[in-house]
C-alpha cells in the first residue's frame, strides 16, 4: 500500500469561454505530489506544470504561485500531464490525500470535461481529506490552513508556499506524524490545551483570555 499526497495550483478559466465556465471555473496549471511507502517514508515525487487551454495565466495567480505564462507555454495540457501522473501513481494499491477536498473536486470536473474515458469514481474511492482527519483528531470545529497546522506542529513550512510539490511534501509530514498517535498527541498537546477548554470550566478560554480567542481565529483562517 502506497500513500500519495497531492496538491494542485489552478488558474481561472477566461470569461470569454462562457460555455466552458458552466462546468469548469478553473484549470490545473501545476500538479505536485509525493509518494510514501507503507511506513510513510517518501519514495518518489512528481511535479509538472500544465498548459491551460482556456485563457492566459492571471497576474494574481502569478503573484500567488510564481507560475508565469512562459513557464507553461511549452508544457503538456491537462490530458497528457494527468495521464503521466496516474502512471506515476502506478497500479499498486494507493490512497490519495490532499489538504481539503478542493483538489479532488477540481480533478473530477476537469477529467469529466477533458478526459471523458477516465473513471472519476476511482478518485472518490481512493481519496482522503487529510485536513478533515487532522481537524477531527484535534476536535476542532474550524479547519486549519496548512501553514497553521504546520505551525501547531512547531514545524516551519519547507520550500515556497503555493508551489504544488512543496505543499504536497509539507502535507505529507503531517500525514506521517498522524500515524504515531502518542507522538501526535504529545506534539499537539499545547494546541489542545489552548483550543479545548476543560469541561469543568464555567467559561471558555476565549471568554477568560480574549487574546487566545484571537489566536484561535487565526488558526481557522
Amino acid at each position: 500500500m502506497n500513500h500519495v499526497v497531492v496538491d494542485l495550483e489552478m488558474n481561472p478559466v477566461s470569461r470569454e469561454f462562457r460555455e466552458i465556465r458552466r462546468s469548469l471555473n478553473d484549470e490545473v496549471i501545476e500538479i505536485g505530489a509525493v509518494k510514501l511507502d507503507e511506513k510513510y517514508q517518501q519514495i518518489s515525487e512528481f511535479q509538472s506544470y500544465v498548459k491551460p487551454e482556456y485563457g492566459e495565466i492571471r497576474q494574481h495567480i502569478t503573484q500567488l504561485t510564481g507560475i508565469t505564462g512562459d513557464m507553461v507555454a511549452d508544457k503538456e495540457t491537462f490530458r497528457g500531464v494527468f495521464r503521466r501522473f496516474m502512471e506515476w501513481v502506478g497500479e499498486e494499491e494507493a490512497t490519495i490525500y490532499s489538504w481539503s477536498m478542493s483538489d479532488i473536486k477540481q480533478l473530477r470536473q476537469e477529467c469529466r470535461l477533458k478526459l471523458k474515458d477516465f473513471d472519476v469514481k476511482w478518485l472518490s474511492e481512493h481519496w482522503v481529506d487529510l485536513q478533515k482527519q487532522f481537524d477531527d483528531r484535534l476536535g476542532l470545529h474550524n479547519s486549519l490552513a496548512l501553514k497553521h497546522a504546520l505551525g501547531a506542529m512547531n514545524r516551519n513550512f519547507e520550500g515556497t508556499a503555493h508551489t504544488a510539490l512543496a505543499d504536497a511534501a509539507n502535507t505529507s509530514a503531517i500525514l506521517a506524524l498522524m500515524q504515531d498517535e502518542a507522538r501526535f498527541r504529545e506534539t499537539m498537546q499545547p494546541v489542545l490545551e489552548l483550543l479545548q477548554p476543560k469541561e469543568e470550566l464555567a467559561s471558555s478560554i476565549g471568554d477568560l483570555c480574549p487574546e487566545l480567542l484571537e489566536l484561535q481565529k487565526t488558526f481557522s483562517e
